[in-house]
């Protein structure tokens, strides 16, 4: 008995094991490999292998190296001369192109440099070309990754000078923070301030804070992206108005011409917005010398993808107000990449238009390679940049450039194969408040064809206020009038279907039947008599009609409906009114009396109906004013009625 019970409970532990799914918990990593030679090191990466997506173009990994003294590198094998001895910890993240696996995870490594033997080291790459202030980032966000954030400040005055560094992120547009500082690291004795207020700024008297209120800004600046400006208070303002969150690093001593390096590490959290075509920004604000309020803006825009693929498109149109729309511009992005093992010497961009833009106001906001716009109806014997507008796409072509391949000798620098376009359209002058969904083929001399991912645009959803007033018709009860007024609630200008919430406030006067009941009584001699007791009620009373609906517009005048309804009296008045009528005889022979008595009852929240409703409205559907007809049908007996109303929608 003994061997078969285990032999049964091996078999139930296999059963058991085969029938449960095994979470897979191993761990992409990629490793740090060094030849060191004194203070020279060369660094080599070992990757795991690439995980090829079928259809796409071929994987490949591209590197952002931390070098533990504010120095970064993009190579895939960067050699570094450190100026200095000491022990450096370097850190390295790696982003997998066109690859169906997660990023490789790494661990910092450090490097001890004991001997100077190479006196041939760079100092940190100056960025004088770009105002002296710059943030790069290592991929794009995907949900649930990390992501490397460098900004680089220079100080280009002739002076030695200390000032402050702010990086604001997480904007309030989104109903969720998109990412979580992890870590940042210094390499030049910044150090981390906590601010009273990020919108404020440290004057001569470091012991004082000015804050930045509406009060003492005249002129809140349009935000520009390079140029230096003076406002300091204004833009750290509107920066506070913009995003949840901020780093703020206070510097020292920082020589004319010296350029240092921020590294920030952010997580982005699972809440982020799961739209591979939406743009989020970060935002930096570097103060050269934080004596004064002259100051340089800087932002990140970056798209949120599912995969790091270099071909892709994102728009910035993704959370619109449909109220505010109208006049507005809305840009979009195509990005490229030549993966070949030579240049592209003409790349052809084919990018869908959605109806509801007016191609008519399209241009072209940057791109890169850079080179003027092809002059029309001659054939271009120098780089420019071709655009075909036709009825649903636009065309574009860059033609006689030199884009280097990622795979071509001796191309080191990843980032020179990239290129892209940004352009931006208005809305036509009707368009509806739907989605829409476009996308980029990207072809690269005569090669096939890389079909992008979809940008999309959508709307937020509004509020939208009506006012309403109409009349009740009981066609089964005596006398009723019913007048009513109240309120509407429902989404902005929905296209075709929506929810709409109601609140209606009616007077409410109708007679109940009259009711007659005949009786033949015998008096004390003996005499045979007719009693007649007629009854009637008048009632009034003030009813809150509540109905919830859900709509659809079958055009801009014409829209359907139908939905739940509650009433309930608020306050009802019933004043009845009894007559006796006393005849000699069994019938009306002689009338001997006549009596009348009356009676009023009062009560409140007294009674609660429930039912069904069905609506029609013509006239402006989506927004203004429309008349409407409903019928409800009442679950208690004898209270189905029709409603004529008109509505305005605000």
């Amino acid at each position: 008995m003994k061997p078969l019970s285990s032999i049964l409970f091996i078999l139930f532990s296999i059963i058991s094991f085969s029938q449960t799914k095994v979470k897979d918990t191993i761990t992409r990593r990629a490793n740090i490999g060094f030849i060191q030679n004194g203070n020279a090191v060369t660094y080599k990466p070992e990757t795991p292998p690439l995980i090829p997506i079928a259809g796409a173009p071929k994987p490949s990994y591209s590197y952002l190296w931390e070098l533990g003294d504010g120095h970064y590198s993009k190579e895939a094998e960067p050699k570094h001369v450190y100026k200095n001895k000491g022990t450096y910890t370097t850190r390295l993240a790696v982003t997998n192109n066109y690859d169906n696996g997660k990023p490789p995870a790494t661990r910092p490594k450090k490097v001890a440099v004991n001997d100077i033997t190479d006196t041939n080291y760079k100092d940190i790459a100056s960025i004088a070309d770009q105002n002296g202030f710059a943030i790069i980032k290592n991929c794009d966000p995907i949900p649930e990754q990390e992501m490397v954030v460098v900004v680089g400040y220079q100080n280009l005055e002739n002076y030695v000078s200390g000032g402050k560094l702010y990086l604001f992120y997480n904007e309030k547009q989104f109903k969720n923070n998109n990412f979580e500082l992890v870590d940042f690291r210094t390499y030049a004795n910044e150090r981390e301030v906590k601010e009273n207020t990020i919108a404020s700024v440290d004057d001569l008297d470091d012991s004082k804070n000015y804050l930045a209120c509406a009060e003492n800004i005249q002129n809140l600046k349009k935000y520009r992206n390079t140029t230096s400006e003076e406002d300091l208070d204004a833009s750290l303002l509107d920066a506070n108005k913009t995003y949840n969150n901020v780093s703020v690093l206070e510097f020292d001593d920082q020589n004319p011409g010296e350029t240092h390096n921020v590294f920030y590490t952010f997580k982005t959290t699972p809440e982020m917005i799961k739209d591979t075509s939406a743009t989020v920004t970060m935002r930096g604000i570097f103060v050269p010398n934080r004596s004064y309020k002259n100051h340089k803006i800087k932002n990140l825009e970056m798209e949120i993808v599912t995969s790091h693929d270099p071909n892709k498109m994102g728009s910035n149109g993704s959370f619109m107000n449909y109220r505010l729309v109208r006049f507005k511009r809305v840009n979009f992005k195509t990005r490229f990449q030549n993966n070949g093992e030579g240049p592209a010497r003409m790349i052809r961009l084919e990018t869908d238009i959605p109806d509801m833009f007016d191609k008519k106001t399209f241009q072209i906001e940057d791109m890169y390679p850079k080179c003027p716009i092809c002059p029309k109806d001659e054939v271009p014997t120098v780089s420019c940049l071709d655009t075909i507008i036709k009825q649903k796409q636009i065309f574009f072509t860059f033609k006689n450039i030199y884009l280097p391949g990622s795979e071509q000798k001796n191309v080191h620098e990843k980032d020179s194969t990239k290129g892209f376009v940004k352009y931006s359209m208005k809305f036509a002058e009707d368009f509806h408040k739907v989605k829409t969904r476009s996308r980029t083929a990207i072809i690269f001399d005569k090669n096939e064809p890389i079909i992008t991912n979809y940008a999309t645009t959508r709307f937020l959803p509004g509020i939208s206020v009506g006012a309403k007033a109409g009349y009740n018709l009981y066609p089964d009860l005596e006398k009723s009038t019913s007048y009513f007024v109240g309120a509407t609630i429902s989404p902005f200008k929905s296209y075709r279907f929506y929810w709409q919430a109601e609140w209606l406030n009616a007077l409410n006067k109708y007679d109940n039947a009259i009711n007659v009941v005949d009786q033949i009584n015998t008096n004390a001699n003996g005499v045979r008599q007719l009693v007649r007791t007629t009854t009637t009620a008048e009632n009034k009373n003030v009813n809150w009609e509540v109905p919830v609906l859900i709509r659809y517009n079958i055009n801009n005048y014409i829209g359907i409906g139908a939905g739940i309804q509650a009433n309930i009296n608020v306050s009802e008045e019933q004043n009845q009114n009894i007559k006796i009528e006393t005849y000699e005889g069994d019938k009306e022979n002689f009338l001997i009396s006549t009596t009348t008595t009356s009676n009023t009852v009062k009560n409140s929240f007294a009674d609660f109906k429930t039912g069904l409703l069905f609506d029609l409205t013509a006239g402006f559907a989506r927004i203004g004013p429309s008349f409407g007809a409903r019928y409800v049908i009442n679950f208690e007996q004898g209270f189905n009625y029709f409603q004529l109303y008109g509505i305005w929608k605000f």
